[in-house]
């Protein structure tokens, strides 16, 4: 595995992985409606590249061995990508549901971590990635509920103070 630098090429890639990661890692925690409100499959490809260009954004890739998924750059195969604004505000923290448990967002969040001044790292962590997060130190600010599509999920403003 190898982490980049995000670039415009990989959007689609990343949007597909996005919706597949939702509906399957996250479909314990959260009702099908949830997740359909959460990520419904049409996603702004525009808003979404204008976000990654203007925050640090990574992506964790691994050689398409199958041919499957394999982005425009060629031969890799995008598993896992995070981004994280100049304020410490960890957007998006995404692994394949494929590869799960093997160090991706560990890698990616070490990486995003280091790469800001921020006094402190801030996130909105979903039910099921809030105990990941625990374990990186990150603390439960307040529980919330957002709207998405007119459908309330719950999520956890976290934060981890740097040190």
């Amino acid at each position: 595995m190898e982490i980049r630098v995000y670039r415009k090429e990989d959007i689609r890639e990343i949007v597909e992985l996005f919706y597949h990661t939702v509906h399957t890692v996250n479909r314990a925690d959260y009702s099908q409606e949830q997740l359909d409100a959460w990520a419904d499959g049409s996603p702004d490809l525009e808003s979404w590249d204008r976000s990654f260009q203007e925050h640090i954004s990574l992506v964790a890739v691994t050689a398409g061995a199958d041919g499957e998924n394999v982005c425009a750059s060629g031969g890799e195969r995008i598993v896992g990508f995070a981004d994280i604004d100049s304020t410490g505000y960890l957007d998006r923290l995404y692994v394949h549901k494929d590869f799960q448990r093997q160090g991706i967002a560990e890698a990616l969040c070490d990486r995003l971590e280091q790469a800001v001044g921020a006094e402190r790292i801030i996130t909105h962590a979903s039910i099921t990635a809030r105990p990941f997060f625990e374990k990186r130190g990150y603390r439960v600010v307040r529980e919330q509920q957002v709207e998405r599509k007119g459908i309330l999920l719950t999520n956890y403003v976290m934060e981890k103070p740097r040190i």
